[in-house]
């Protein structure tokens, strides 16, 4: 996975009851940071090109929007990210 197009991931010493933080990266400036849940949003559409999660970038300040498969869908849902579903 490449810092620029890998999913956000969840830290391993993140525990039940824990705050969840996700790992980032930007695309334009390369950085490389952790997002709380209220820092990203997931989009869940009707196709896999209306699925995607979208952040901005807390060093650039870029609007970032990546696609989100099904297991980005379950790790972001499951960690408190809020959703937009769309029919």
């Amino acid at each position: 996975m490449s810092p620029t197009s890998g999913p956000p991931e969840v830290p391993a010493e993140s525990g039940p009851g824990a705050p969840v933080a996700f790992k980032a990266a930007c695309p334009d400036c390369c950085a490389r940071f952790e997002l709380d849940a209220g820092a990203l949003r997931l989009a869940i559409g009707g196709s896999r090109r209306a699925t995607f999660y979208s952040f901005t970038c807390p060093e650039c300040g870029v609007q970032v929007r990546k696609p989100a498969g099904e297991r980005i869908v379950e790790l972001l849902t499951g960690g408190g990210v809020s959703t937009l579903r769309s029919v």
